[in-house]
């Protein structure tokens, strides 16, 4: 069920009004350079079949911590001048932002606390927690960690990375968005999973400053869809989190979010929503026949074209943003066990 569409979402075409800019984005990308390598954009002759269209994947889960979220902590990290970085990083996170953060702070011999719920899964706590971090288990919920961040903030003059709501941190993302269009000129629509939006916000200002026509579809679950619910209520709004299979894409945008929100709001082309069946069967489907080991919410876009949720009318790139999911509860998924 595709629950919007461009008729009912606005946009902006003045990008120099965004909060991120394209020139935001390519100063991240020259940031970065040396540090991250490019991710591959592989074509799936199975999605491409069933689609009648050519479909490739961005395989993020090629990143050293199995996610895209390094490339905006990184940038983020890198932003910060020497005296801002002795002092120490602090982050909330549903898991790989945490990983991220740890492991730009470990490259560049800082010190990094992590703060999450207890429901983040256990073995993305202990990969955060070999990358050397100090971790703090806080409450049911991202506001809760979010909440032990500024605490720390205050208390011990810590500086935060968040983990979208941040120019830097979604100016790392978009230059997934700069790879894309480089290497597939034709790009008619991205699929890019949905949580704070700084991904997909990300994305779509590079890929619309390049190419205004492409579609950027979001993507996330039904359970506790932060983002879907502040567009349509008009600002950002509190939700309940919920257990999911797509994990990272958990938690609220904020209350006082200013730049993601305006991001997704403005230039989003549409939002799908996924059910957990609908999810499973993503991931079940890159572990059979894309020979690639996803998390829930690296497996949205395939999920959704699978559930016939999108018609595709063009060569699509499918953002597979991270991997990092509890090998029990993968082959629990593909072995069609999971409860």
């Amino acid at each position: 069920m595709t629950i919007m569409t461009s008729a009912n979402l606005p946009r902006t075409p003045d990008q120099a009004m965004l909060p991120v800019t394209p020139t935001d984005i390519e100063q991240a990308a020259a940031r970065i350079a040396g540090r991250l390598e490019p991710t591959p954009l592989a074509h799936s002759g199975t999605l491409s079949e069933r689609t009648h269209q050519s479909v490739y994947l961005k395989l993020e889960t090629r990143q050293p911590i199995g996610a895209f979220k390094l490339r905006g902590a990184m940038n983020a990290i890198l932003s910060l001048d020497d005296a801002e970085r002795k002092r120490g990083l602090v982050t909330a996170s549903t898991g790989n932002h945490g990983r991220a953060v740890a492991y730009a702070a470990q490259e560049l011999g800082l010190s990094a606390t992590i703060c999450m719920s207890s429901r983040v899964p256990a073995n993305k706590i202990e990969a955060i927690r070999a990358l050397g971090a100090k971790i703090r288990i806080v409450g049911v919920s991202q506001d809760d960690a979010q909440e032990e961040v500024e605490r720390l903030v205050r208390s011990l003059g810590l500086v935060s990375i968040p983990p979208f709501d941040h120019v830097d941190v979604v100016a790392g993302q978009g230059t997934i968005g700069l790879e894309i269009v480089k290497d597939l000129p034709d790009l008619a629509t991205v699929l890019v999973p949905l949580s704070g939006g700084g991904l997909v916000g990300g994305i779509a200002v590079a890929v619309k400053a390049a190419k205004p026509q492409v579609q950027v579809i979001a993507i996330s679950m039904e359970r506790g869809a932060a983002m879907y619910a502040a567009i349509a209520a008009g600002k950002p709004v509190g939700i309940r989190e919920e257990e999911t299979l797509a994990d990272s894409l958990g938690g609220g945008i904020g209350l006082t979010n200013t730049i993601t929100f305006p991001l997704c709001r403005d230039l989003l082309d549409d939002i799908v929503l996924l059910t957990e069946a609908e999810i499973a069967a993503g991931v079940r489907h890159m572990a059979r026949e894309e020979y690639e080991v996803v998390e829930g919410a690296g497996a949205v876009g395939v999920a959704a074209i699978l559930a016939g949720k999108i018609k595709l009318s063009g060569p699509t790139v499918i953002i597979v943003s991270g991997g990092n999911i509890d090998p029990d509860t993968h082959r629990q998924i593909v072995e069609g066990t999971a409860a």
